[in-house]
């Protein structure tokens, strides 16, 4: 059973693209490396000691390696180890590997960005449909110095009153900016000084590998900018979120997610944003190991119409399902009647075959176009080409590149959808 990661209502918001950068432009990693290991100021080099005794060539195996006399020390019931006062100990700076170092280095750099959703609403109730007020609550990020909030759509769905809490604790009213309910993204707006706020920054969805290390923070159950860790589980997810509303290419993670964590960032290991936390796939409506996060190549499409006008209006090319090849996009299946097979795109081609008595059907999806550009652009993956058809506005004329019989050929078309 899939469960929103929010109590009662979750949501999604995006605003400016004003991004924080890091002071340092390496991998966290790298600085973390390159940290552990730097001379430390005051202190001389540690002098290598001497390398231990090896056994005998004929010692019996096993038998213990040849040790020069101990010098001995003060009385104590054992032996003291010699610390040479100048000499860097493994154990300091609380004793933090370099994978802890990246983990500390993105929580010090994104907790800041990192909000509390708060929200009051009612529900009808008994026989009377009298309104109950309810109160759920979220996570967000600071995409601007404006107060654009960027959170997830179902965290602020049906809200009456939303309010933000920053990192310092201060709280504020927010106004509702825009939504995008088909792909779960939302943005509020609060009206706090530029130097409270601290935008998160941006990353690139576009080429991330399963296995990759990702870092969410969020207020689960309300506990506030809590981090949890993971990796890429899976990738290109297609997730249900209502009856009606299916939500593409999501990215599936491991890390803990839990109800409050909805509209949180998803970061990589450099502190930036890659995805929101949408949901949870659970029987008990806490983290089993399986969280979806909606990828940020998306929301940056989104965004833009957002803030300009509130809304998003989708522009349509009647292509309901493709398959990501090495040469191109495969169409699977064609909208009946839209502007694709209109323009005269082709998909499967439905084989009836008579076994016996009866009559079988099957697709021959070698006969399928493959699409491999639009216009000028060359297209690799499905994210390509969706993000230069959202770039467009219903009536907008393109042309189709193709792949047929082994011929190039160009289909021009023009897109549907509201005007």
């Amino acid at each position: 059973m899939w469960k929103n990661c929010v109590s009662c209502l979750c949501s999604a918001v995006l605003g400016g693209l004003v991004a924080v950068q890091l002071v340092d432009p390496r991998p966290l990693a790298e600085q973390a490396v390159a940290q552990e290991f730097a001379p430390r100021p005051g202190r001389r080099p540690a002098t290598p000691g001497p390398r231990p005794a090896l056994p005998e060539p004929d010692a019996p195996l096993g038998a213990p390696a040849a040790r020069e006399p101990a010098t001995p020390g003060p009385a104590t019931h054992g032996p003291v180890p010699h610390l040479d006062p100048d000499q860097d100990l493994p154990w300091e700076d609380g004793g933090l590997t370099a994978e802890e170092r990246v983990n500390v280095a993105v929580y010090e750099t994104v907790n800041r960005s990192v909000v509390h959703i708060t929200i009051r609403g009612t529900r009808e109730s008994g026989l009377f449909a009298l309104e109950v007020p309810t109160e759920g609550s979220g996570s967000g990020s600071v995409i601007d110095h404006q107060g654009h909030i960027l959170t997830n759509n179902h965290v602020i769905e049906g809200a009456r009153q939303v309010q933000v809490t920053l990192y310092d604790g201060k709280s504020y009213d927010a106004r509702f900016v825009g939504a995008d309910p088909v792909n779960d993204v939302a943005i509020i707006r609060i009206e706090a000084l530029p130097e409270a706020l601290h935008p998160v920054e941006f990353g690139d969805s576009r080429n991330l590998k399963v296995g990759m290390r990702v870092y969410a923070i969020g207020n689960p159950f309300g506990l506030e900018r809590t981090l949890t860790t993971g990796v890429i589980s899976s990738l290109n997810r297609t997730l249900q979120v209502h009856e009606t509303r299916t939500i593409k290419s999501i990215i599936q993670i491991d890390a803990a997610i839990n109800p409050g964590n909805s509209g949180g960032p998803l970061l990589d290991s450099h502190g930036r944003l890659i995805g929101i936390n949408t949901a949870i796939a659970s029987k008990t409506g806490q983290s089993a190991g399986v969280g979806f996060a909606v990828p940020i190549s998306t929301v940056a499409r989104i965004v833009p119409q957002l803030l300009d006008r509130g809304r998003v209006t989708r522009p349509e090319i009647g292509i309901a399902k493709v398959f990501e090849t090495e040469r191109g996009l495969l169409i699977y299946r064609l909208t009946p009647n839209g502007p694709a097979e209109r323009a005269g795109l082709r998909g499967p081609q439905v084989v009836t075959r008579r076994r016996g008595p009866f009559v079988v059907e099957s697709e021959d999806k070698s006969a399928a176009d493959l699409i491999v550009g639009i216009d000028s652009e060359q297209v690799k993956t499905a994210d390509d080409f969706l993000s230069y058809i959202e770039a467009k506005r219903p009536g907008d004329r393109v042309e189709v590149v193709i792949l047929r019989g082994g011929k190039e050929l160009r289909l021009p078309l023009v897109l549907g959808g509201e005007q």
